[in-house]
This record gives structure tokens, C-alpha cells and sequence, in this order.
């Protein structure tokens, strides 16, 4: 019941192991991407898992950076998949996430990588209140240690590459995408 953006599999399972599950998901018609997490780190183990439908493998131990870094890359891959269009347009703002575009009626704006990401955060949930610590937890994950008002100095830098009424600031819950009235 229900969609996942992404299954985390183990391979080594108590009843049915992770390569017939994967399987099974496969046989079923899903196209959620699939990470195996495993201790088994042998090649055949490996390919085994590749061929019966996972789209990533990695094995035990594993560092978190890697595995946030995975889980982002496959996430963006099985985004595509979905039927979900890659290209949001508000107004004459037109954000292209697959080819990682940004328009502003007929004019590209050029983004750094964060402040892409950024944008990507708010545009994916348009007319949504978007808190700091989401935007947070997209851009910089998990492990990041420095100061939360970097999100209020991308904001800032949007505001000025796009336009100023295009990001809403909804005080005390974070930030919305809209287009200007």
C-alpha cells in the first residue's frame, strides 16, 4: 500500500532475502528506485543484486556522506520516472530540474549548485511554507554544523536574481514560492 520515493534494502532478510524482494517489486511493475545495503561485498553479490532490478549497491561499513550522496542521486534519477514533469513554471519563472535551468521569461538565470538546490526546494512545493531546517536538511543534510542563516542568504540571493515577490517570507515557518500578484 502506498509509494515510496526509495526502498533501502538489506539482502540478508529473515523469511524472503533482499534479491527476491527486489524482485518481486520488479515483477510487480514498481520503478522505486532501490539501494541494497548489505554486508555481502562480494562482485557476484554485487551483480546479483544490480541484475535482479536494485539501482544502487552499497556495502557495509559505509560512510553516511556516501550514503546521503547516493540516496540524493537516486532520488533525483527516480524523480524522473514518475510521470512528474521536470519543469515547473510559475508566472514566467520556469525552473527545468532535470537539466538544472532556470528562466525568467526568456532570460537564463544562472544559479550556483546551493542556490539551485535551494530554488529547487521551494519550487518543487509551491504555494507550500518551506521551514528553514527543511531547506536545511536538503541542501547542506544532515551533518551540517554551521550557522542556519546561510538559508536567509541564499533566500537573499534569489530574491535579487529572480525578483523580490516570487519568495515570501512567512514569519516564524520558513519561506514560500509564489508568483507576483
Amino acid at each position: 500500500e502506498g509509494s515510496y520515493d526509495l526502498v533501502i534494502l538489506d539482502i540478508m532478510l529473515p523469511g524472503m532475502n533482499g534479491y527476491r524482494v527486489c524482485a518481486a517489486l520488479r515483477a510487480a511493475g514498481h520503478d522505486v528506485p532501490i539501494l541494497m545495503l548489505t554486508a555481502k561485498d562480494g562482485e557476484y553479490d554485487e551483480a546479483e543484486g544490480l541484475d535482479t532490478g536494485a539501482d544502487d549497491y552499497l556495502t557495509k561499513p559505509f560512510s553516511y556522506v556516501v550514503l546521503v550522496a547516493r540516496v540524493k542521486a537516486l532520488l533525483r534519477r527516480g524523480g524522473q520516472g514518475t510521470g512528474a514533469s521536470p519543469v515547473h513554471v510559475l508566472g514566467d519563472l520556469k525552473v527545468d530540474t532535470a537539466a538544472r535551468r532556470v528562466f525568467l521569461g526568456e532570460d537564463e538565470v544562472t544559479l550556483t549548485a546551493k542556490e539551485f538546490a535551494v530554488l529547487e526546494q521551494l519550487v518543487t512545493r509551491a504555494g507550500e511554507v518551506v521551514s528553514k531546517t527543511e531547506i536545511l536538511d536538503h541542501v547542506w543534510d544532515f551533518a551540517y554544523e554551521g550557522d542556519p542563516n546561510i538559508v536567509e542568504v541564499y533566500i537573499s540571493t534569489l530574491r535579487r536574481k529572480l525578483r523580490a515577490g516570487l519568495i515570501r517570507t512567512v514569519r516564524g515557518a520558513g519561506y514560500r514560492l509564489e508568483k507576483e500578484r
